[in-house]
């Protein structure tokens, strides 16, 4: 896996001056999907291995509690096996046989004798399970421990080349939406419709791709299509579009899939903004988004930077 990381970082050209010629949208699209992919798989491993550093402090947890309870019972058992060895030491010898040479039931002091006997016999055989079992929980914490230390090695090296490759997609899509727009302008000034290839092939990005047909109608209070929108009905259709139903409501939105962090942003995610939630739009990539914006707007494409950004929502893959 990190022969295959290590050569998409320096295979992969992220449109530096030298680059000759530049990679066309296909290319840099095809790039971009590499790329996500490398990202899906790694955050898999990464959540794979973050399970099993669960397991193991869980086993370490378990063997400290079976070590701090194991020491309790064997202290309490060498306390009592020292007043028995006290008690045989002060009744043994000498003046037990002669507590047998003058006891008017010899036969009842044979019966104390062997059940005393027994007692000391099962204190001991107790003392050596217990010394047993604190060593055998002892070496489970040590492995634990062990096991602990590679699995986090392992976790910390698959963020590391998680966050290379985010930063490099980054690039990629970057070089992507500049090449794209190239003489239509920046979203935001005159509306003008975008053709962006959109990475993915899942129902996320065929929402998203849905979403960008969409561009330059009118946005529309309360409206959800086929004409016009708002933000959370672009939302809502472009979704319904790919078979999933979601309520035209931004609140609702905000509730109806898993929540995501900024640098996890794939194609098709939901982008929210401001602190009471009210604007949503469609990720598209490249730190973009096609929304339904205002008011004697129309749908477009725009920066998910130009807004306070609230939180993300992934509502499939």
């Amino acid at each position: 896996m990190s022969l295959t990381v290590a050569a998409l970082l320096f295979a992969i050209p992220v449109g530096s001056a030298s680059a000759d010629p530049k990679p066309s949208l296909k290319e840099l699209a095809s790039q971009a999907e590499k790329l996500h992919t490398q990202i899906e798989t790694l955050t898999e491993q990464y959540n794979g291995q973050r399970e099993k550093l669960k397991t193991a402090k869980k086993v370490s947890e378990t063997a400290q509690k079976t070590l701090t309870t194991s020491e309790s019972d064997l202290a309490a058992k060498r306390a009592k096996a020292v007043l028995l060895a006290q008690n045989a030491y002060i009744t043994g010898g000498f003046t037990k046989t002669l507590q047998f040479a003058t006891s008017t039931d010899p036969e009842e002091f044979l019966n104390r004798a062997a059940t005393s006997y027994a007692l000391e016999q099962e204190q001991g055989e107790e003392i050596n399970q217990l010394s047993k079992a604190m060593e055998t929980a002892a070496h489970a914490q040590a492995d634990a421990k062990e096991r602990i230390a590679e699995v986090q090695k392992i976790v910390d090296d698959l963020d590391t080349k998680r966050d290379k490759i985010t930063k490099l997609v980054t690039k990629v899509e970057s070089s992507l939406f500049k090449r794209a727009l190239g003489e239509a302008g920046q979203p935001g000034t005159r509306a003008v419709r975008v053709n962006l290839p959109i990475a993915g092939a899942g129902k996320a990005a065929e929402a998203a791709r849905w979403a960008l047909t969409q561009q330059l109608k009118p946005y529309v209070w309360g409206a959800e299509g086929p004409s016009s929108y708002d933000c959370s009905g672009l939302v809502m259709a472009a979704y319904q579009r790919v078979g999933i139903s979601l309520p035209h409501y931004t609140g609702d939105q905000w509730t109806a899939g898993k929540h995501i962090s900024r640098s996890e942003l794939r194609p098709g995610d939901l982008v929210f903004f401001y602190g009471d939630l009210h604007h949503v739009g469609i990720y598209i990539g490249g730190g973009m988004m096609v929304h339904a914006p205002q008011t004697g707007d129309v749908v477009r494409i725009a920066s998910i930077a130009r807004r306070p950004f609230a939180g993300a929502v992934r509502i499939a893959d």
